[in-house]
């Protein structure tokens, strides 16, 4: 009787097979590949995100800015009003963008800021109508801006309601 056996064979190849594909079937989406993961740390520990949006020929526009975020199914999502800058560039069809993460200086937001030190991704930034999308972020900036909600929450929930706040949703180039 042979030690290894046709249906043996297959079920060890299988078994391999199968283990190869575990990485890609449990990653988040877009995060395995498009963010590394020293910039996927930094997204846990900082309260701010950096955004700059980039101009058709590739480069950066003089708008930048910090602001609140949370990370959502592999993109980080904003809410803004409807007339702010970054709103109005993603009207513009400027839809890429660098996000940088960490809370930097505010002072020092020039050309050569502290910001271009800290981890980067280039991302794809659409408008995220869904208001699930909306639920958890209320949820998560309830909790990660404790201190700021209780003036913000209501802000944002009104704005929300009357369309004059949005969501950006960046979804990392890659993903």
């Amino acid at each position: 009787m042979p030690l290894v056996t046709r249906r043996t064979l297959l079920q060890g190849a299988g078994y391999g097979f199968g283990a190869l594909l575990l990485p890609v079937r449990f990653a988040p989406a877009g995060e395995a590949w498009a963010v590394p993961a020293e910039t996927l740390e930094a997204l846990q520990a900082s309260q701010l995100v950096y955004i700059s949006p980039l101009k058709t020929d590739g480069g950066e526009s003089h708008c930048h800015g910090e602001v609140w975020f949370f990370w959502d199914q592999g993109a980080v999502v904003i809410g803004t009003s409807e007339g702010t800058w970054k709103a109005r560039v993603l009207a513009k069809s400027l839809k890429r963008a660098r996000i940088w993460v960490g809370d930097f200086d505010r002072g020092q937001k020039g050309p050569e800021g502290p910001f271009r030190k800290g981890p980067s991704f280039l991302a794809r930034a659409e408008r995220d109508t869904d208001p699930a999308t909306f639920e958890r972020l209320f949820e998560a900036f309830g909790k990660r801006y404790a201190d700021e909600w209780g003036k913000w929450g209501p802000r944002f929930r009104s704005g929300y309601a009357d369309g004059s706040r949005i969501l950006i949703r960046y979804t990392p180039e890659g993903a």
